[in-house]
């Protein structure tokens, strides 16, 4: 049975899903919160010589370390303020905007994204951030660009067209984004997270067989995730191999949540489906 599916790319950063930090200390400061300067009290009779400006103190290997296990807000209030404090520290730049982008702050993470680029044109990581937060709101279009530079300045990293075929999914250029995922894989051969990709690809654009032998593929892996095993199930589903998925949903959530899959899974294959189900297997996991 062919179903077509309305697309649920994973995107991984390398793969792929919650408020805001403090104005202050994203993306500059604003005069009032500026640090009021002191002067050096001086002894009687004599002139206190002026204040010398302290330079803002970087945050130290160790720090940094630290801060990439704290939750995306406290990541997202680390970073902001060392990128405040220094906006050519290109690497506080892009773990802000992944932080945000973890918070589904789409807009600001692509700003951060941005301030990078500014002061440094040729920074990978920013780039794919700048697509990153692009594909995160829906905007897949204006992912394109940076995307295609990030490859043109690391044509060795599968992480670029990996992205770009999502982005190309979004813009529904189904055969570009094929194009760009075999690239990927060619650079990293057997990789989980484009397997799942163009998996899913096929899955909504009506072929369910292949995305089923991309997914075995891709959670034989041993970097796959869950989340791949469960668009196996999903995709399984809709074939109307019920007991396989069934299996694997029950494997791998809770109860409550294994049983709303599956009663969606059901409805979708009791009755016809339209060209679109309009519902992603995400959205139908984030309830």
């Amino acid at each position: 049975m062919s179903r077509k599916l309305a697309f649920a790319a994973t995107v991984a950063v390398a793969v792929f899903a919650a408020a805001a930090p403090a104005q202050a200390g994203l993306f500059g400061k604003s005069k009032k919160d500026a640090p009021a300067e002191t002067t050096a009290k001086a002894p009687a009779g004599k002139t206190a010589p002026a204040a010398a400006a302290a330079a803002p103190r970087k945050a130290s290997k160790e720090e940094r370390a630290q801060a990439d296990r704290l939750d995306p807000l406290a990541r997202a209030a680390f970073w902001g303020s060392v990128f405040d404090a220094d906006p050519q520290d290109g690497e506080a730049g892009v773990k802000l905007s992944a932080a945000l982008r973890a918070m589904e702050r789409y807009p600001e993470a692509a700003a951060a994204a941005d301030r990078v680029l500014v002061t440094d044109p040729g920074n990978v990581e920013a780039m794919l951030e700048l697509g990153r937060a692009h594909i995160g709101r829906g905007q897949g279009f204006y992912a394109i660009d940076p995307l295609k530079k990030a490859m043109a300045a690391a044509p060795k990293d599968w992480r670029a067209p990996s992205l770009l075929g999502v982005a190309y999914e979004q813009v529904s250029r189904h055969d570009d984004a094929v194009v760009v995922w075999k690239e990927a894989l060619k650079l990293s051969p057997e990789n989980p997270a484009v397997l799942t990709n163009l998996a899913l690809s096929y899955a909504a654009n009506g072929n369910a067989a292949q995305a089923e032998t991309l997914l075995r593929q891709a959670v034989a892996r041993p970097g796959a995730s869950l989340q791949t095993r469960q668009n196996l199930a999903l995709v399984l589903g809709l074939q109307g191999k019920t007991a396989e998925a069934e299996r694997l949903i029950r494997e791998d959530l809770p109860p409550e949540q294994a049983e709303k899959n599956l009663a969606w899974l059901r409805a979708k294959t009791a009755a016809p489906a339209p060209a679109s189900t309009g519902r992603t297997w995400n959205s139908l996991q984030g309830g």
